[in-house]
Order: structure tokens, then sequence, then C-alpha cells
């Protein structure tokens, strides 16, 4: 298996055409970047807990109808799948309701990470939602130790999303448990605190051993952090409508690129690959956020490629 992502997949309400309505969508971070990954035609598979409800059971057919391995199949009746409303502004950018306390997202266990699954697999992609609460966060912390410690590529995404955390510093106290086994770090320029800000981040790269950093500049592009060399790839001017997965969209290319250059270990990586991945990454993002909802508006490799040739 090429990428296993662990964490949150929960719905996204996303507002509707008629006033005061909302169209359910699947989504959560995780999940919408392995589903990008798979829809770049890589092998997949996701872990983390749904609902033993509605909702949870048209999460886990969307993943098996994307071709995304069910890690964790069996639905939880401890709590409901977790909600989000979605709030929409006028350029495209959104904030977020969730509805769990708990949802079922919060209830992964250690014993839900299959190792042998880890160890086979070339990757471990997961974020800091579904870290805000024990269990789900020790699990997350032992899957990424586990493909850490087996020679696997790890892959993290900050995140923070403030109404679910106490304030930054508790996000931050989490995140820093995380850094020293991970490869690939995402973070947006208004999560710079996580790192000590952007002149710091060389510094913290050498700290924990984290190959490359990616901080994100929505309609901006991007900025990449490399072996000691920085550059930036700007973003594609397009009309968005709905930025609901488009990190996730940005990401889940980015990664899928590095794999589809080779990258099987950190040694493999050179500048022009994170380059070229920085760019299908940004293209990625661009096709997804010219489209409504999450999950079912991420492009394929051909749709990307299209984009691309234009």
């Amino acid at each position: 298996m090429d990428v296993i992502s662990v964490g949150e997949m929960l719905i996204d309400f996303t507002p509707g055409k008629e006033a005061n309505s909302y169209v359910r969508n699947p989504g959560g971070a995780p999940a919408n970047a392995v589903i990008a990954i798979a829809r770049n035609g890589l092998s997949t598979g996701f872990v983390g807990k749904l609902g033993d409800d509605d909702f949870g059971r048209f999460l886990k057919e969307t993943l098996e109808k994307e071709g995304v391995k069910v890690l964790c199949p069996e639905l939880t009746k401890e709590a409901i799948t977790t909600l989000a409303f979605v709030t929409l502004y006028e350029n495209g950018e959104r904030s977020f309701t969730f509805a769990r306390k708990p949802g079922a997202d919060m209830l992964l266990t250690k014993n839900d990470i299959d190792e042998n699954e880890i160890r086979q697999a070339k990757m471990v992609h997961a974020g800091s939602v579904n870290m805000t609460k024990e269990p789900a966060r020790g699990a997350n912390l032992y899957a990424m130790k586990l493909a850490h410690d087996n020679g696997k590529l790890v892959s993290f995404d900050v995140n923070y999303r403030d109404t679910l955390w106490e304030n930054e510093a508790a996000c931050k106290e989490v995140a820093d448990q995380v850094y020293d086994y991970v490869d690939f770090l995402k973070i947006s320029e208004e999560e710079l605190y996580f790192v000590g800000g952007e002149e710091n981040i060389p510094a913290f790269m050498k700290e924990h051993g984290i190959s490359v950093v990616i901080e994100t500049l929505g309609a901006d592009g991007a900025k990449y952090f490399f072996d000691g060399h920085t550059g930036h790839q700007p973003g594609h001017k397009v009309h968005a409508v709905d930025a609901t997965g488009a990190g996730d969209a940005f990401w889940g290319g980015f990664l899928s690129r590095i794999l589809m250059s080779g990258v099987t270990t950190k040694t493999d990586l050179t500048e022009d690959i994170v380059k070229e991945a920085l760019r299908y990454g940004n293209a990625s993002g661009a096709v997804c956020v010219q489209r409504m909802g999450g999950i079912p508006a991420l492009p394929t490799r051909e749709e990307i490629e299209e984009y691309l040739n234009k």
C-alpha cells in the first residue's frame, strides 16, 4: 500500500442553493487527503472511527467507492459520526461549527492500528484534529511513531481548528510530541506560531529531523523549505467558490507527486522533486476550489495534468 491516512472522517454540511439549507458531503482532512491520493491512482487505506449510524455507513461506502481500504471497518455505537457545519464567505473561505462531544472519530484506539499494514505502507499521514482528546491522540502518535521506527515516510498537517482546542498553546503542546517522527510537515501562514515563526523553520527542521516543510499561502501559493533551501510556488488565479478541502487537495496532490517520483525514503528527495510536487499540489488545489463540497471537489490525476497542460 502506498499511503495510510489516520484520523477523522466526518460529515461536512455545506450551504445549499436554497437559503438556510445545507448539503451533506463527506469530509475530514485526513480522509480528504487520502481520497485525493487515491484519485491520483495510488493505493490507499484509512484508519478512523465512524459511528454506527446513517452518516457512518455513508462515509464507509464513500471510502469503498473511492478504492480506499477501510482499515477500521467496525462502526461504533458509543458516539455518532462527527458533524461539521460550514459557513462560506464571499472570497471562498470558510469557518466550521463542530458537533463532536464526543464524535466517533475521537474514539480511535491503539488497538485499531494494524501494525502489519503500517509496516507494509510507504507513507503514513495524520493531522491534529483527531488528537484533541484521548484515546485518539495516543492512537495517532502510535501510528506515526510505528511508521517512523519502521523507516516509512510520515506526513503531518498541523491543521489548527480554534473551536476544537482551548487555545493554540494546547494544540502546540500535542503537536510538539509529533515532530520527531515527521518527514513532511504542512502548515499555513496562520500556523507559523507552531514552528516559532517562519525565520525559525530551518532550525526547527534541523532540531526535529524534518525533511520538508510546506507553508501554504492560500491564493498566493506555497513556500517550501528543504535542505537549507527555500522557494515560492505562486498560486493560480481562479474563481474560488468553496475552499473546503482545498488544502487537502493540495497536500494530497503534493504527496502523490512525491511518491510518483519514486521517493520511498527521505534520502531519495531532491529540491527538484519537491518543487515539482509543489507545482502539482498547487494545481490540485486550484481545480478543487472551483467546485463545491470537500471530497466531491477533489480532482483526479487526469484533471490535474490537463489543468497543468493548459
